[in-house]
C-alpha cells in the first residue's frame, strides 16, 4: 500500500465501522455508539483532508467517501427509527431524498452524460444537521440527555433542509438534462 491510497483506506474501514455502530445502537449501547460514530466522524474528516493536502485524491475515493457517508447516516437513520428515537416520517424522508438522488444521478450519468458530483451549499447543511441529529438523538438516549425542545426543533429543521436539498438536486440535474438531452445508446 502507498501513502496515496490512505484516504481510501480510511474511508474502507469507516465504512467497515457501520456494522459495529448498527450493533451498539441495537443493543442500546448508546455511550460506545457515540464514541464509534464520533471516530467515524473525524476520519470522514482525515480522509478528506490528506486527500485536499497531499493531492491524493482518486475516482474510487471520490466513491468510496460518500459512499462511507452515506451509509453510515443512512444505517444510523434507519436504526434509531426502528428504535423509535427518530419519527419513521423522518427517516423516510431522509431515504427517499437519497433514493432520489442517486437514482437521478444513475440515470443522467447514462443517459446524458457522466455525473461530475458537486454537493450543493443546501445538502452540505442538510448532512450537517442529519450528523448533529444522530449525535443529538445518541446522547440524549445514553450518556448525556438533552432538552426534548432542542431534539424537536433540529427534528424539524433537518426536514425542511432534506426537502429542499432534494428538490434543488431535482431542479439543478432536470434542468441540466433538458438542456443537454438524452443519449441514444
Amino acid at each position: 500500500m502507498e501513502s496515496k491510497d490512505l484516504p481510501n483506506l480510511i474511508s474502507v474501514l469507516r465504512l467497515i465501522a457501520v456494522a459495529p455502530i448498527v450493533y451498539l445502537l441495537l443493543s442500546r449501547e448508546f455511550g460506545w455508539a457515540l464514541v464509534l460514530f464520533a471516530v467515524a466522524g473525524v476520519s470522514d474528516g482525515l480522509d478528506g483532508f490528506l486527500a485536499r493536502h497531499y493531492g491524493w485524491r482518486s475516482r474510487l475515493g471520490g466513491i468510496l467517501d460518500p459512499l462511507a457517508d452515506k451509509t453510515l447516516l443512512i444505517c444510523s437513520f434507519l436504526v434509531l427509527g426502528w428504535l423509535g428515537l427518530v419519527p419513521v416520517w423522518l427517516v423516510l424522508a431522509v431515504v427517499l431524498r437519497d433514493l432520489i438522488i442517486v437514482g437521478g444521478a444513475v440515470l443522467y450519468n447514462y443517459r446524458v452524460e457522466a455525473v461530475e458530483a458537486a454537493p450543493i451549499p443546501m445538502s452540505k447543511l442538510n448532512t450537517l444537521l442529519q450528523i448533529l441529529l444522530v449525535v443529538m438523538v445518541i446522547m440524549d438516549s445514553g450518556p448525556f440527555p438533552l432538552p426534548a425542545a432542542l431534539i424537536e426543533t433540529t427534528i424539524w429543521v433537518c426536514l425542511v433542509t432534506v426537502v429542499v436539498s432534494g428538490a434543488q438536486y431535482v431542479w439543478i440535474w432536470g434542468r441540466k438534462a433538458r438542456m443537454r438531452g438524452w443519449r441514444e445508446d
